[in-house]
């Protein structure tokens, strides 16, 4: 194993090391509804949860490509392992927006991990020193790996009405607390992306001081140069989970290729291989997945290549629509993978259950929904698109 000081190059590397072992894994994983003790040693070990750190943190600062395609090679192997990976390493990015002596104290410990979920009914009320925090938190992936959460609440005015950003997105702050102050809910008995932990997590009248309240992903409070911390976490997690379902999609495709020399459907002469519907489906499969791989790595290549200044809107919209276009693509040559593999495909412990349980959980969560779609429209129609999630 790389040892945790070695390059932020070698984040792909240690990615393919640990793949075998990850997809030796992934049954406990979704036996026991999270992230397995042994393959969390692992990724410790080789330092993944500090893929998106910044290095004056010890962390890995990779490029927004490297990322992408470190979440794809984790995903071939399991994929709630990349969603919680990727879940993670973004909301890590946080650090960024933290006073330096602060960050260090929060991510010193180099097995700190942050997380949190999406906020449902919401408050953070202000007081001297710092903020009255309650709320729910679901879809907390990874959270129960995690040293840190990262509950979230709208920042209010003094007249009560929602503070916004410059871009009109809201104004939320995030608030820091110790994995330990923070209540569970067993909730997690899902479809796909078992492995994921992503249970509810609650505070309650919590006071968190003023420098664990971050305003995450405002150019204002951003204390790191670096390139990658002018990429939103919102973003960052498009990208990201779409990298994840290419992954997904791709191991599906190639253990296909890899049994249809070996089956003869029943009442058939001809192996899946040598059954010419079965080769063109396959044929047009493969090239959908090549190219929205291929559309995906090019936009997050050119924008980084192109990102002085702060991230535009047109840079935002390109990658939404990448990012998104990458997911539906992908459940797609999945379905299609999953119904030319006929009843081999139905069993649990085989290569194609899981993997449609897992794509299908993707695309109905935030990032695969078809309506970031109606912004992609509104930009190439010329209008305003709206910013929230972009």
């Amino acid at each position: 194993m790389r040892s945790a000081s070695a390059a932020a190059t070698d984040y792909l590397a240690r990615a393919r090391e640990l793949a075998p072992a990850i997809a030796g894994w992934a049954d406990r994983n979704e036996q026991e509804r999270r992230l397995c003790g042994p393959l969390l040693e692992a990724l410790h070990e080789a330092a993944m949860f500090r893929l998106l750190l910044p290095r004056s943190l010890g962390g890995g600062e990779v490029d927004a490509p490297t990322f992408v395609r470190v979440m794809r090679e984790i995903a071939k192997a399991d994929a709630s392992t990349a969603w919680c990976l990727g879940q993670t390493t973004v909301c890590s990015m946080v650090s960024a927006y933290m006073a330096p002596d602060v960050a260090a104290r929060v991510f010193g410990d180099p097995r700190a991990v942050l997380g949190w979920g999406p906020p449902a009914q919401v408050e953070a009320v202000r007081e001297a020193g710092g903020w009255r925090v309650t709320g729910t938190y679901p879809f907390a992936s990874g959270g129960h790996h995690a040293t840190w959460l990262g509950p979230a609440a709208p920042c209010l005015g003094p007249d009560g009405e929602q503070l916004k950003r410059a871009d009109g997105s809201p104004q939320m702050w995030t608030f820091i607390v110790p994995a330990s102050q923070v209540s569970w809910s067993d909730v997690w008995d899902v479809t796909g992306l078992r492995g994921t932990g992503s249970d509810t997590f609650s505070v309650s009248n919590l006071f968190v001081p003023d420098e664990l309240a971050v305003l995450r992903d405002e150019p204002s409070e951003r204390r790191e140069p670096g390139r990658l911390y002018r990429i939103s976490t919102y973003t960052m997690f498009a990208i990201g989970f779409a990298g994840v379902s290419l992954g997904v999609a791709r191991a599906a495709m190639d253990a296909f290729a890899g049994m249809a020399g070996g089956k003869t459907p029943r009442a058939l002469s001809k192996t899946l291989r040598e059954n010419p519907v079965v080769q063109s489906q396959i044929g047009q499969a493969e090239a959908r997945l090549r190219a929205a791989e291929a559309f995906l790595m090019r936009s997050v290549e050119q924008v980084w290549q192109e990102l002085e200044g702060e991230i535009t809107i047109d840079q935002r919209v390109l990658l939404r629509m990448a990012g998104s276009h990458a997911i539906k693509e992908a459940k797609d040559v999945m379905d299609t993978v999953y119904y030319l593999a006929g009843s081999s495909a139905i069993f649990w412990e085989g290569p194609f259950d899981r993997r449609l349980r897992d794509i299908h959980t993707i695309q109905q969560q935030l990032q695969g929904r078809l309506d970031h779609f109606e912004r992609v429209g509104q930009w190439v129609m010329g209008l305003e698109p709206e910013t929230l999630f972009l």
